[in-house]
């Protein structure tokens, strides 16, 4: 499966991608498995740090008994890649286009989301065969920015990053993006309700 069959078959129905960054292993499975258990397929573990590993390895290894999908954040080296992939990460984002990481992922067919914030960057994504991509800052970039790179990009699947929570996924998804990428929502049951309601409509 390439990277727009992965992404499209997993954030088609419910356009929702978690992100738990700097948690303990057991908090971590904790908020992936409550993720899961609304629905939500993907989760990205972010690792910048090495001591973050162990939290992706134990989203990995509770992933099997929920039928999730555990993906490694902010990769941006070809050393961290390998790293993540040996932990069984099944998906990979990065915050930048880092093209080694994304060339390499595009040779192995790894489903890779990089971060774009300009119109060259989501150039340069595009002629690599990538098209969901990872609109990052997006509350920075506004929803504004979603529907203007649209117009020359309208075969893009935007998932907006950073700062997207209840108060505005609704706005980025009506902007235009295919999935919005969340974390505190998934912190009770209450907010989670919360978000469904608000992407719901």
């Amino acid at each position: 499966m390439d990277t727009s069959e992965f992404f499209e078959s997993h954030l088609t129905t419910l356009p929702l991608l978690g992100i738990f960054r700097g948690f303990n292993p057991s908090g971590t499975v904790e908020l992936c498995t409550r993720a899961w258990a609304e629905g939500v397929r993907l989760v990205e573990v972010p690792v910048q740090r090495p001591d973050a590993m162990p939290s992706l390895k134990a989203a990995v290894d509770a992933a099997g008994e929920h039928d999730g999908i555990v993906g490694a954040g902010t990769i941006t080296t070809v050393e961290q890649l390998d790293a993540v992939l040996d932990a069984g990460a099944s998906f990979i984002v990065s915050p930048g286009l880092h093209q080694p990481v994304a060339l390499e992922c595009v040779k192995r067919g790894i489903p890779l989301l990089p971060g774009v914030a300009t119109s060259t960057e989501i150039a340069a994504a595009h002629e690599l065969g990538l098209s969901w991509l990872k609109a990052f800052p997006a509350s920075e970039l506004g929803t504004g920015w979603i529907k203007a790179q649209l117009a020359p990009f309208p075969d893009v699947n935007f998932v907006a990053t950073g700062g997207i929570g209840i108060a505005n996924a609704a706005s980025f998804l009506a902007s235009g993006c295919k999935a919005v990428a969340v974390g505190s929502a998934f912190s009770s049951a209450e907010s989670i309700a919360s978000l469904r309601s608000a992407i719901a409509g």
